[in-house]
């Protein structure tokens, strides 16, 4: 009797264990061992395994064991196989006095007698726990509810640490998935936010950040529309009002102005967020087509100003034809000897007015010309004269005063079509920038080292300090929409840098902008100095 209530205090003191086991250890394999570890405390067994039903296979695989060789503990054993099979099938404890006389399942060495208990969760089996004996019937009916009571403590923990394990995979996952959702969130070029049912932002992706000027913390909560009040004047409050009511996606291309007030287009895409069958927010993405748009553009006006070269190409050729003619006429007049001193002034006079004519007309020609870069010996001075007859017409108009000071120059190794389209550029930049009745000057000479150079400045606004890298770069420009293509100086520095020479921009003397051409001489000239020569050009007798 007293052994009997030492071992009910034993028990006792298991169960104990066991739930203090169950609130702290969430380790599957620690628990195991710590409930075989009670059961040899509590019991005094030489041997005991854990067997856990794998549902989906119908077998019993071994959790935990001591006592037992290894290949009893790999065995799988199915259902209704063997006492432990008994038992899982039945859930129902099982005592076997002699092991000759029943289907045994080898366990310990050379075993008499058996006994085996369910491990039941809510009327569920998880598992059997089972104990065997060298000696016949060394079980008695009175171990089957202490076993019982501890193998039901030890369900229940086994379960909850199988939960727990499964919870914490399940978070893992989630926190993976979120993990690589939020990077393809950042790493996607597109703006991509959502918003619930009442138009408040739930997210707001790093493109979004970059698009609008405003970072997450500003705007996570807050009501799109009041937000960004325009998007009511752009009607993209009912785009999102019907995507919320009818659950269909909706798409769209909208000019928009952002808070920084720039203009920007956009292709938008909305797909409604469902919960099961309700709508529960929407997500857009926003696609800024804005440099697209503006290199379309560019590329239409590139098309066009091909065409327009065309045309005046062929209009140069056109009028070539009639001033040859009158350039005939006119030489056939002024052989008549007996002309008055008026009429010879005239005719000299048309002649001069006919040679300006075709001066202008071959340099549109040659202006408008498509070819590869042709090196030759060229006068410098040449190109800019020429150039400045072609932009004469913008030059009056504004009454933008000229001054030349070009200085006696070495011939130098370039392709005068392509000098002339950079002089050509510079110029009409200094004509787009400056008031009525600016100022522009044009110089010449050669520099220390020999190079050759042309500087043309002006006396308008200048270039901020912080733009002054930015102007050689493609398509940048501070011009209006549709007013320039951002091309201009890019192509005039590749032109310069083709011609190993360098396009630099520098102080104006007079606090507007100054463009330096830099160019290598065909040869130095020895013995003679540069020598200036400046004049101040009338426009009207250009």
């Amino acid at each position: 009797m007293p052994e009997l209530n030492l071992q009910k205090e034993r028990l006792l003191k298991a169960l104990l264990e066991i739930s203090r086991e169950f609130v702290s250890t969430v380790d599957l394999d620690e628990l195991l061992h710590r409930i075989l570890q009670v059961s040899r405390d509590v019991f005094g067994f030489e041997n005991a395994i854990i067997r856990l039903l794998d549902t989906e296979r119908e077998v019993l695989l071994t959790a935990a064991s001591y006592g037992y060789a290894a290949d009893a503990v790999d065995y799988e054993i199915a259902l209704g196989e063997g006492v432990m099979g008994t038992v899982a099938k039945t859930a129902e404890a099982l005592i076997v006095g002699d092991l000759n006389t029943t289907d045994y399942v080898r366990g310990i060495s050379n075993a008499r007698s058996e006994l085996a208990v369910p491990m039941l969760v809510k009327e569920r089996l998880i598992g059997v726990f089972n104990v065997e004996s060298p000696r016949p019937d060394a079980f008695a009916a009175s171990d089957i509810e202490p076993l019982m009571a501890l193998a039901g403590q030890a369900a229940v923990a086994i379960e909850n640490a199988r939960l727990y394990s499964d919870l914490r995979k399940a978070a893992e996952d989630n926190r993976s998935l979120n993990q690589l959702n939020l990077r393809i969130l950042e790493s996607a070029g597109l703006g991509i936010y959502t918003l619930d049912q009442d138009l408040r932002i739930t997210s707001w992706n790093r493109q979004m950040e970059l698009n609008s000027g405003i970072n997450r913390k500003e705007m996570i909560g807050q009501n799109l529309l009041h937000k960004f009040p325009a998007l009511r004047k752009e009607g993209f409050d009912q785009t999102l009002l019907h995507v919320l009511q009818l659950g269909t996606p909706e798409k769209l291309r909208l000019a928009h102005r952002n808070l920084k007030g720039e203009l920007r287009f956009q292709k938008r895409r909305l797909s409604p967020l469902r919960e099961g069958e309700e709508t529960t927010g929407v997500l857009v993405i926003v696609e800024d087509i804005t440099e697209f748009r503006r290199l379309l553009d560019q590329t239409i006006q590139s098309e066009k100003l091909v065409d327009v070269g065309r045309l005046a190409t062929g209009i140069a050729h056109e009028i070539n034809n009639p001033l040859s003619v009158i350039t005939y006429a006119v030489q056939l007049l002024q052989r008549e000897t007996d002309m008055g001193q008026e009429p010879a002034e005239l005719l000299a006079r048309i002649a001069g007015e006919t040679e300006r004519l075709k001066v202008l007309t071959g340099g549109l020609t040659s202006f408008s010309r498509r070819e590869e870069t042709h090196l030759k010996p060229v006068d410098l001075n040449r190109v800019i004269k020429d150039v400045l007859l072609l932009v004469h017409y913008e030059l009056s108009n504004k009454q933008i005063e000229v001054t030349e000071s070009l200085a006696t120059l070495p011939l130098i190794q370039a392709d005068a079509n392509k000098l002339k389209q950079v002089f050509f550029n510079l110029l009409i930049n200094a004509v787009q920038a400056l008031p009525r009745g600016g100022k522009v000057n044009i110089a010449s000479g050669i520099e220390l080292k020999g190079s050759v150079f042309a500087l043309v400045s002006d006396n308008g606004p200048g270039i901020e300090a912080k733009m002054r890298e930015q102007i050689f770069e493609p398509f940048f420009t501070t011009k209006k929409d549709g007013e320039g293509t951002g091309l201009g100086l890019y192509l005039c520095r590749k032109i310069l840098t083709e011609h190993q020479g360098a396009l630099i921009l520098e102080e104006g003397p007079e606090g507007g902008a100054a463009f330096r051409l830099r160019l290598p001489p065909v040869e130095e000239q020895n013995g003679s100095e540069a020598r200036p020569n400046k004049t101040n050009i009338n426009l009207e007798t250009i």
